[in-house]
């Protein structure tokens, strides 16, 4: 790596055979490792002040938005789909589930706002509101808030990163190539990361970091989390389970498959793009991860990449191309993002990554690509491979 982090020809073109060609046909690079030539106050200047201004009006009103939209997705499904042809019955269940999907995927988002006080001034307020939008979608919500709070304090971070940690080619199990290498089995796997990757997080810590003794989002004795937080833990643990009689009580009065038609198969949908954002941002053949011996904050903060999803970019209140920012400064609103992205890309420069790929297209590159890392000329830097 050159001089400031820049990249020399030679290791231009060599990232180039790497990656190919990217959306638009323009070359992705990887991500300069050398300590920026900035500081994150310096990026912050170049933010106009605003941006950091909460409003609880407007923020109550993403909520209201989307909430009402929720609702009319909601009598679609319960008044106007039954009343179709049958023919047209069965078409219209699946744009309802899609549709809703989405919707209650941008309600996730506000509510991990709350979980980085990016909603409001008042802490206590996001905490309300961030609970009860959670625990509607079966999200522990202080339990995500502490350990996403940790993943933000130590993103890159080979050590101490709390989500999609990748390993090391040594701790591969043996049967890896015969999956990843297997277009069959890569989209196996693709399939049960997006069905069964959250809740298995949420459950059993799968793709977390490591931990010297059994880790649960639901347990609130266990590793994850310390004695001032254990309280919370059960608070979230009661929000959860009180979705979860409510649910029942609906499934006693209307039916269960009444309850998978309206809501379960949504919460399917809510919960694969919440994997597949996550994984999409911190998942590239462009970005490093370090070892303690190389990590800081600020180039951890910035191993991560934008991505566009087209129109749902706005559904999901932009947590998807303004990741960079976020990373940077996660108590701004998502509604400010989009303009402080714009201010900080020139000052990050080769530091900002962006990758206008399809989603599907990068899903399955980077399933393709990124299955362990390794160090190459710098120890403690440690880079995508796939090669067994």
């Amino acid at each position: 790596m050159g001089a400031g982090g820049r990249m020399t020809e030679k290791e231009r073109e060599e990232q180039q055979k790497l990656l190919g060609r990217a959306g638009n046909g323009a070359a992705v690079q990887r991500s300069p490792t050398d300590k920026p030539p900035f500081t994150l106050g310096q990026i912050k200047k170049a933010i106009p002040p605003h941006c950091f201004q909460r409003s609880v009006i407007k923020s109550f009103s993403y909520v209201v938005h989307d909430l009402v939209i929720v609702a009319a997705l909601l009598y679609f499904a319960l008044v106007m789909i039954p009343v179709l042809p049958s023919g047209m019955e069965f078409a219209a269940w699946p744009l309802y589930w899609i549709a809703q999907g989405c919707v209650l995927t941008g309600v996730w988002v506000i509510a991990h706002e709350c979980g980085h006080h990016a909603f409001s001034d008042y802490s206590v307020l996001d905490d309300i509101v961030g609970l009860v939008l959670h625990s509607s979608l079966l999200v522990p919500y202080f339990s995500w808030k502490y350990s996403h709070r940790r993943h933000h304090s130590n993103t890159g971070s080979l050590e101490r990163d709390e989500v999609f940690v990748p390993k090391q080619k040594s701790a591969m199990a043996w049967y890896t190539p015969y999956v990843y290498h297997n277009p069959i089995g890569r989209l196996v796997h693709i399939f049960v990361q997006l069905t069964l990757g959250w809740p298995l997080y949420l459950a059993f810590n799968v793709s977390g970091r490591p931990y010297p003794r059994f880790a649960c989002h639901f347990d609130p004795y266990g590793p994850i989390y310390n004695d001032r937080e254990r309280v919370q833990i059960f608070i979230s643990d009661v929000g959860v389970v009180s979705a979860g009689l409510a649910l029942f009580k609906l499934s006693s009065a209307f039916g269960f498959w009444w309850v998978v038609r309206v809501y379960g198969v949504p919460l399917l949908i809510v919960n694969a793009w919440l994997v597949l954002i996550t994984y999409l941002q911190h998942t590239h053949p462009a970005l490093p991860h370090y070892d303690s011996s190389e990590w800081d904050w600020l180039r951890g903060a910035l191993a991560t990449v934008d991505r566009d999803y087209g129109i749902l970019n706005k559904v999901f209140h932009n947590i998807t191309d303004t990741h960079v920012a976020h990373h940077l400064f996660s108590t701004m609103p998502h509604y400010h993002a989009m303009e402080a992205t714009k201010a900080i890309r020139p000052i990050l420069g080769e530091y900002y990554q962006f990758d206008p790929t399809p989603v599907a297209k990068a899903t399955w590159r980077e399933a393709k690509e990124c299955i362990y890392v390794e160090p190459e000329d710098n120890k403690g830097v440690f880079w995508y491979n796939n090669k067994f």
